[in-house]
């Protein structure tokens, strides 16, 4: 199975960490994250690793090199100029009909190859891994009438969003939706094959999952990495 990471992004939330090394080879445990995204990759038998890089590329390239010390090929595409979460996927033209892509910046213990076995049931062209996450709004929530007049008063609520952990598996025909060169974020990928009337859907997972790209994810990683670890599936 072939996999596509993307590892361009400059990761400005996590400055100032990120001005030092690129956000995929932030420290998780004793090895960076990406480290960790590769190991289980290896695992749930994916033999081949495209990293889509830009910002800091030589140390990815340093660290990672070929992949020989995982046991698995790993390529790389570099882009000279940003190109968004899916754009970089329209210069990989030797792309499997079935591919899996997503961001080098999360921890979860999602079982990869269960999503791509879901997303082929569904017959899809494209499927999204998803998770229910709680907000917490830190104020009171004020609700009027038509008027001036108070008709409640909500106290710090939370809301429960349904949200994309930044996983996908794609059918290769999604490269008919993404021009070579040019910029494109994945909510208008999605938007341009509902459009055409393409079946995407969404692949439920309730098990740990957290997006390290801001300070507060990425110091709830570091407390819960160890007691974690072993649910990662790392050898």
């Amino acid at each position: 199975m072939r996999a596509v990471i993307l590892a361009g992004g400059k990761g400005t939330r996590l400055l100032p960490f990120t001005k030092v090394f690129p956000k995929p080879l932030v420290p998780l445990g004793e090895k960076p994250i990406l480290d960790t995204i590769l190991r289980q990759l290896k695992h749930f038998g994916f033999t081949r690793i495209t990293l889509a890089v830009g910002h800091m590329a030589e140390m990815i390239q340093t660290y990672v090199r070929n992949g020989d010390r995982y046991g698995i090929e790993i390529d790389y595409v570099f882009e000279e100029e940003p190109l968004g979460t899916v754009g970089p996927l329209a210069q990989m033209s030797d792309l499997e009909q079935t591919f899996l892509v997503m961001n080098g910046d999360l921890i979860t213990n999602l079982d990869y190859s269960s999503l791509v076995a879901f997303h082929k049931q569904q017959s899809a062209i494209a499927t999204i891994g998803t998770y229910q996450k709680d907000f917490k709004i830190d104020l009171g929530i004020i609700q009027n009438d038509d008027g001036y007049s108070i008709i409640d008063y909500i106290e710090k609520p939370t809301h429960t969003f349904k949200v994309s952990m930044g996983i996908y598996t794609f059918e290769a025909e999604v490269l008919n939706y993404i021009e070579v060169g040019k910029y494109l974020d994945f909510p208008e990928l999605v938007k341009r094959l509902l459009v055409n009337g393409q079946k995407v859907v969404s692949y439920p997972f309730d098990g740990y999952w957290l997006d390290i790209g801001n300070h507060s994810d990425y110091e709830k990683a570091l407390e819960e990495y160890e007691s974690i670890k072993g649910e990662l599936h790392l050898d």
